[in-house]
């Protein structure tokens, strides 16, 4: 049963990595390419050097992601690493097949600018669902990872920073239009990508002073099956003492808490703050 749930689990991680890399195959193909310009990722160098090495764009991805797969590997741990291997070689698969299918593919749109501003939209998703399941599609993602995981810094600027070099490579190619929608488009990437990513983790800590507080800390504990913290508080007015709950909840969750409190207690009072990283540090 074990083994069967574990395959289960396998199959569902590969649908949705697959999904994922689908998504920004698509963004590159159909989006990126035909705007000419080098939005924040490895296929946008790819765009850029294939101007220069007789090779198709899939090739050229490949052979990119692999030296930057064998860094990811020993920066970011195991898991990181397989599954960055799985979605490096399905890129460039996904790139082969819609250059196959699709010969010559021109622009949507007709708009240079609506190109980059649809790519963005699209791969932003893409990468959004895979740096949520700990993977990267490869290339900039790798190097964004690592600048995530050693320096601190926001997936997104992390992609803004790395995807710069790579859109200042466009004035090799093309003219200044192009350069500076590639610095443009690399920057708003960032800015989009963090975005998809907050809003998929964020909780909000709801901190709550009510005159039914035992039947609200049992529809925490027992309903919304949370935790909560109880704290002593002073009013300033007449210092009398009353008792603030505070809780972290997904947004399910708040929905269920704010109709429990103004079903059982309309003037309850109610304070919320949005949270997208929680931590817990273990004394040594």
């Amino acid at each position: 049963m074990k083994k069967q749930l574990n395959y289960k689990n396998i199959l569902t991680e590969t649908l949705i990595l697959t999904g994922a890399i689908a998504i920004i195959s698509a963004a590159v193909y159909f989006f990126l390419v035909p705007s000419h310009t080098s939005v924040s990722s490895i296929s946008g160098l790819g765009i850029i050097l294939s101007n220069f090495v007789p090779l198709p764009l899939s090739a050229i991805t490949m052979i990119l992601n692999v030296v930057l797969l064998i860094i990811g590997f020993i920066t970011c741990g195991k898991e990181f690493g397989v599954k960055t291997v799985y979605t490096s070689i399905m890129l460039p698969v996904f790139l082969g097949i819609f250059e196959k299918i699709f010969p010559n593919f021109g622009s949507m749109t007709n708009s240079q600018e609506l190109d980059v501003l649809c790519y963005i939209l699209v791969v932003s998703v893409g990468l959004s669902i895979l740096f949520n399941r700990n993977a990267s599609s490869g290339g900039l993602d790798i190097v964004a990872k690592i600048m995530n995981k050693y320096l601190h810094m926001e997936l997104g600027k992390a992609m803004s920073l790395s995807g710069m070099c790579v859109a200042l490579s466009a004035a090799l190619v093309y003219d200044k239009k192009t350069v500076v929608l590639s610095i443009l488009g690399t920057y708003f990437n960032g800015i989009v990508l963090d975005h998809f990513i907050f809003d998929h983790n964020i909780k909000r800590r709801v901190c709550i002073i009510t005159k039914k507080e035992e039947e609200l800390r049992n529809f925490i504990i027992h309903e919304l099956h949370s935790g909560a913290t109880v704290y002593e508080a002073y009013g300033a007015y007449n210092m009398q003492k009353r008792n603030e709950i505070i809780t972290i909840v997904d947004k399910t969750e708040y929905q269920k808490l704010m109709n429990f409190i103004n079903r059982e207690d309309p003037l309850a009072f109610v304070t919320v703050y949005n949270v997208s990283d929680m931590r817990y540090q273990p004394k040594v």
